[in-house]
This record gives structure tokens, sequence and C-alpha cells, in this order.
């Protein structure tokens, strides 16, 4: 296994997120096969009570997934969007609400705003790519309002464990065993998950807050399965042990998955995703200082 692929700007920009396939093909999978079936986006921008005229920054926005969403929350308000890769962005540029929303090109570790710039910034499955997390933590806090909302979907350290399992197994039968801990299907999430995610934002806000959303997907056939392994192949690789070609590891792993199907007629993978919400003292944390500031006075 060589380094952190999950960190490395080369593996994202040219591999991992030159362009908007394996991401889509990846939110596509969650939208057929998730149980129960729910617009995450929605569900994580509904866990917020937002006034319609925020400045709104969507970092790491990818192809737009969040555009739609975000525009109904802000008839009144403005919507910034950005990405490091090019490609993401050529493609946000294709989504239908293009012409409502500013995007460009760059680095969440060095934002070129000015203080106290947005209401809301969100920062959905793209914190554990960053190399240096509280660096870009402090960026997004000093561009921030002082009553200004973080928020950060990410997953659960342990979700999707099935296909976990099912990567060790295939290392052992391809005659490299590993332990635990170094061969999870996520791994990246290791670096900011709904565990730690929590402590990790609490260096740099005064509250934060933890939702859930927890679920399954349920594939009836194999190549459903298969696609959705092989489109993390950027970041999966490089991390196979060492004599175990990418190949080989998708033939057992397509075995294992044909096997579990023909036996059981389905494979249930559970997962476990959420998002965190930050702040100093807006958002759901507005009351509490209000009340602790009224208190204070009597």
């Amino acid at each position: 296994m060589t380094g952190n692929p999950h960190t490395d700007r080369d593996v994202l920009l040219h591999h991992a997120y030159a362009d908007e396939q394996a991401v889509s093909l990846r939110y596509q999978t969650h939208k057929l096969y998730s149980v129960p079936q729910i617009d995450f986006p929605r569900w994580v921008l509904a866990r917020h009570e937002w006034r319609g005229d925020e400045l709104t920054l969507d970092a790491g926005g990818g192809p737009g997934i969040y555009f739609d969403g975000i525009l109904e929350k802000i008839p009144n308000g403005k919507l910034y969007s950005f990405d490091l890769s090019e490609g993401m962005v050529r493609k946000a540029h294709a989504h239908t609400r293009a012409d409502d929303v500013e995007m460009f090109v760059g680095d969440l570790q060095t934002l070129p705003f000015a203080n106290q710039t947005f209401d809301v910034v969100l920062a959905n499955h793209v914190l554990f790519h960053v190399p240096d997390f509280d660096q870009t933590v402090s960026e997004i806090h000093r561009i921030l309002k002082p009553n200004g909302v973080l928020i950060a979907a990410t997953n659960s350290h342990f979700s999707m464990a099935e296909f976990s399992i099912l990567m060790r197994r295939a290392f052992s039968l391809l005659g490299h065993p590993v332990k635990e801990e170094e061969a999870l299907f996520n791994p990246l999430q290791g670096s900011f998950s709904l565990e730690n995610g929590a402590m990790k934002l609490a260096h740099h806000f005064q509250a934060v807050v933890r939702h859930d959303m927890p679920g399954t997907f349920v594939f009836s056939e194999v190549q459903p399965v298969i696609n959705y392994i092989a489109s993390t192949r950027a970041m999966k690789e490089p991390d196979l042990p060492d004599g175990i070609t990418w190949d080989d590891f998708m033939t057992v792993m397509t075995d294992q998955i044909r096997r579990l199907i023909n036996h059981f007629g389905e494979l249930v993978v559970n997962k476990l995703s959420g998002v965190l919400i930050s702040t100093d003292n807006g958002g759901f944390a507005e009351g509490y200082y209000k009340t602790l500031e009224n208190q204070a006075q009597l």
C-alpha cells in the first residue's frame, strides 16, 4: 500500500475528480438503490433554518448536486460555488441553474474572500480530502459572519462495513491478508467522519450539532454493485496490498458479490451518513446564546 491518495492533489485532480462521471455514478447509485429513498442534499439543507436572503458558498460544489436545493432556500440570496477540479466546474456550468450561481476554480485552504463575508458555507463530503484540516476550517471560519453557519455532510467511519468485509476477504483469497484497520471501504472518513467531526470542528466553533441519516443499499443485481466499487478505483487502487492488481481484486469481489446475491436474492449494505452544523452564535445556537445574554443582563 502507498501513501494517502485521499488527500493527494494529483490523484484528486487528475483521476478521482477529473470529471463528474465517477461522482455522478455514485450519486445515482445512492438515489436508485437506497432504502429509504430520500433526497439527501435536500435533507442536509433542511437541517438548517434558512431566512431566504443568505449569501452562501458551496465549497467543493462539484457538478452542482446541491444547487437546486440551495437556490430554493435562498430566493433573495446569492450563491457562489467553487471546486478544485476544473472538470467539475465545467460540468457545473452545464447545470440548469448555472446562470444563478457564481462559479470558479478554487482551493478551500486559501479562500479569495474578505473576512466575515458569508452567512452560510457548505463543505459537503469534501473536508476529508483536504491536506490540512485545521487550516481549511480556519479559512472557512474567517469568511463566515459572526453568526454564520458551516454545513458539512460526511459519512460514518463504519459506513458500508459489508464492503469492507468483502474487501478484506478478497485480499485473503488473493494471498495477502490484512488487519481490519488496514482495509476499510471508506478509509478517508477517518480524517473527518460523523464520529470525530464534531470534536474537530469544536476547535474552531463554539457550537456543533450532528444529524444522522441511516439507511441501506439493497442490490438484487451484481452489475450496479460492481459499477459502484469500480467508480472508487482512483482512490482504492493505490491502497491495494503489494502484489494485488486492480483487475484481480475486482474479479474476486465480483465473484463474492455474485455468490451472495445468488444465495440470498439480494445484497444489503448498511450506510450511515449525516451532517455536522457548526456556528459561533447563529443558526441552531442563536436562541441559546440570546438566552445566556439576557440572563447575564439581569
